[in-house]
């Protein structure tokens, strides 16, 4: 068996140089032995990678690519497919996981110098892998077909409309139609799951190509390949395999700790890897009140918002556009901009160092004023971070030249800075960020807008099926009239809230809808449009996109307003022309004046103190009374808003049980790999 074996491995081998490819890559690669904690990402991005590539080839087996679709087939993803909301989740946090690494990985290009002679060709072939990479993500990010979706392109490619002359053909052509719509949604499709991939895949091998060519850098950005041994292996490094293999698995396991924590638990991270806004399908004749692309883009559009200028026949949406460029192709110079006698930031001057430091807090205060809606105090930030950012390219020339370096040893070192050297620049770099921040970010309103949220009794649980029963009960009576939840079925719902399907469609289902069937409403949108004047929206999604506080907030908060057509109104949400469903149960309150609060729920008042007043401060019992107590209605409240959280994403609580046991798992594993690190590790560290 071993021959024949043998003979195979033979046989391939002399047809296609495996072995060869083995050991120029892995076996006989040699990297410097001295790689720290910034050595990881670069390994890390390659397996989000293939995390990209792999689940996104089984969103694509269910995703419908037109802008009827487009929408529906994500929800059938994260409902109706077996494990598909975890797979989604995977791709989701892959691309906020992929720029995190990526980000962190050039970041430690520009600390040690892994830019500069021989490895100009190693950051030139990894900055065109950013720029493919803000593309693919770009195109990836348009797919959902949700409300930000649809209006961060809407923004983005009409950027391209501030070019001369060719601008408005150019925006045409990559729309493919006079506006965003179902012919864009549909090239973007085969661009992201096809063009652009093969291009991502083929650079990123180029990038190795080049790298395994001149050899990898260091921290002391000293070249290893200066003193060999007699067999011609250098002395300060190590076989790639299995010292680096062993030791990249530590960093590997703790990165899926983190990832995992983030896919099970948290897949939103508060709104910024899932914007709230993508909860609800795409309008193009509804703009959001701010529009924003998603996180990684958000440095580059603070600067593009930054100019707020014309210069003489050049307006500033055209400026902007060319300063948001620039800041892309400027890194593509830096191995030409440096012109410093040592590579590593161990041995630049202190002015590089405080330089690098500040550019950092620079691009991570851009990236939160992209995300924010636009004030004056928070545009002049983003002038100023802007022309911070381009200072530290285009002086570093100059101060290169001119600083005093320290000695760069002959061989490598196993230790760098000093602990309080780090701490002290890493405390730096969070002064310079949050100083600012504070200093411009005003109150911008709660979950509830400018209405302090409601508490309710106890926190909202998906897990209390009593209480999501009772909920399904009083959403069919009182709500299901007219709103549909028509991303979830009868039967999941039946199966998850433990409702036998008997029970189910003597009780819930009052149509001849069967129990596989959506939760829609009898009513046609054509019958509910003539009604209502509008089709009133599906709920499906409303606690995600709302809240459940602000639901809460909402339902408790109706009074008696005989200016509006149904006679009633709203504190959360002002002027919805919705009648008062529950009234029976709760009888209709009354506007009584009190003290003006802020977001917070706090008492405004003026220079001497005194409250301010506004209209309706509280909310009071009426003429008209209800079935129930206010405690009473409360619950009943709670329970609805409990289970329009559970509509919201049904496989939440079965994702954290099984993100429970892969957390566990990976804790062990790092165990493994931890003791097994040590092993290969500890005669090298002698």
């Amino acid at each position: 068996m071993t021959k024949w074996l043998t003979g195979l491995w033979n046989w391939i081998d002399y047809r296609l140089p495996v072995q060869r490819a083995w050991d120029t890559h892995m076996g006989k690669y040699y990297a410097p032995k001295n790689f720290n904690f910034w050595y990881f990402f670069g390994v890390l991005s390659l397996l989000v990678l293939v995390n990209q590539l792999l689940t996104g080839i089984w969103l694509t087996m269910n995703f419908e690519p037109s802008a009827e679709g487009a929408f529906a087939s994500v929800e059938y993803i994260m409902r109706d497919v077996p494990y598909g909301d975890i797979l989604r989740y995977m791709h989701s946090t892959g691309a906020s996981a992929f720029f995190v690494v990526v980000y962190l990985h050039m970041f430690r290009g520009l600390m040690y110098g892994s830019y500069k002679a021989p490895r100009e060709l190693v950051w030139i072939f990894g900055m065109l892998i950013y720029l493919v990479l803000m593309a693919e993500a770009f195109m990836g990010y348009v797919l959902p077909w949700g409300q930000m979706s649809y209006w961060g392109a809407q923004v983005i490619v009409n950027l391209f409309g501030a070019i001369p002359v060719v601008g408005e053909d150019l925006v045409q052509w990559i729309r493919g139609d006079y506006l965003i719509s179902g012919a864009t949604l549909n090239r973007f499709f085969a661009l992201h799951v096809v063009a652009l991939p093969i291009v991502l895949l083929a650079l990123v091998v180029l990038h190795i190509l080049a790298l395994h060519q001149v050899g990898s850098n260091n921290p002391d950005g000293i070249e290893i390949k200066k003193h060999k041994d007699a067999n011609g292996v250098p002395l300060d490094g190590i076989a790639f395999h299995p010292y680096y293999t062993v030791h990249d698995l530590v960093g590997v396991t703790v990165f899926l700790f983190a990832f995992c924590g983030v896919i099970f638990f948290a897949p939103e991270m508060g709104g910024f890897f899932l914007e709230y806004a993508n909860f609800e399908q795409a309008n193009g004749l509804k703009t959001p009140e701010h529009i924003a692309p998603v996180w990684y883009f958000t440095p580059f559009y603070a600067m593009l918002r930054a100019v707020t200028f014309d210069i003489g026949p050049l307006d500033s949406k055209f400026l902007g556009f060319v300063v948001m460029g620039a800041a892309i192709a400027i890194l593509f110079v830096l191995p030409w901009l440096d012109k410093s006698p040592v590579k590593s930031i161990r041995y630049k001057g202190t002015f590089s160092r405080i330089a690098l430091i500040v550019f950092a807090a620079a691009f991570v205060i851009l990236g939160y004023l992209g995300v924010k809606p636009s004030t004056p105090g928070r545009t002049i930030l983003a002038q100023l971070c802007t022309v911070l950012y381009f200072a530290y390219f285009i002086g570093m020339p100059f101060w290169t030249r001119r600083e005093k370096c320290s000695p760069v040893p002959d061989r490598v070192r196993m230790t760098g800075l000093s602990k309080g050297l780090v701490l002290g620049g890493f405390a730096l770099f969070i002064i310079l960020v949050i100083v600012p921040i504070k200093a411009v970010g005003a109150s911008e309103g709660g979950p509830c807008g400018n209405v302090p949220c409601l508490e309710p009794h106890k926190p909202f649980d998906i897990s209390d099926k009593e209480s999501l029963q009772r909920g399904l009960k009083y959403f069919v009576n009182y709500c299901m009239g007219c709103h549909s939840v028509g991303y979830s079925r009868y039967g999941r719902v039946a199966e998850d809230l433990g409702i036998p399907d008997q029970v189910m469609l003597d009780n819930i289902i009052f149509t001849d809808q069967k129990i596989g069937e959506l939760m829609t409403i009898s009513m046609s949108p054509q019958n509910a449009k003539r009604w209502f004047g509008a089709t009133p929206p599906d709920l499906s999604l409303v606690a995600r996109s709302r809240s459940p506080e602000w639901l809460y907030t909402y339902l408790l908060t109706f009074y008696r307003d005989d200016t509006r057509p149904t006679g009633v109104n709203n504190k959360v949400f002002e002027n919805v022309g919705m009648p008062h469903v529950m009234l029976e149960l709760q009888g209709l309150l009354e506007c009584a004046p009190g003290p003006a609060v802020d977001s917070h729920g706090r008492v405004i008042r003026n220079q001497v103190g005194e409250p301010a007043t506004v209209a309706c401060g509280t909310l009071a019992p009426g003429a008209i009374k209800g079935s129930l107590s206010g405690e009473e209605f409360e619950r009943v409240v709670y329970d609805v808003v409990n289970f329009l959280e559970y509509v919201a994403e049904p496989g939440a609580e079965k994702r954290k049980r099984i993100g429970i046991y892969v957390m566990l798992f990976l804790l062990v594993f790092l165990v493994f790999t931890w003791l097994l690190n040590r092993e290969y590790w500890k005669d090298v560290h002698k």
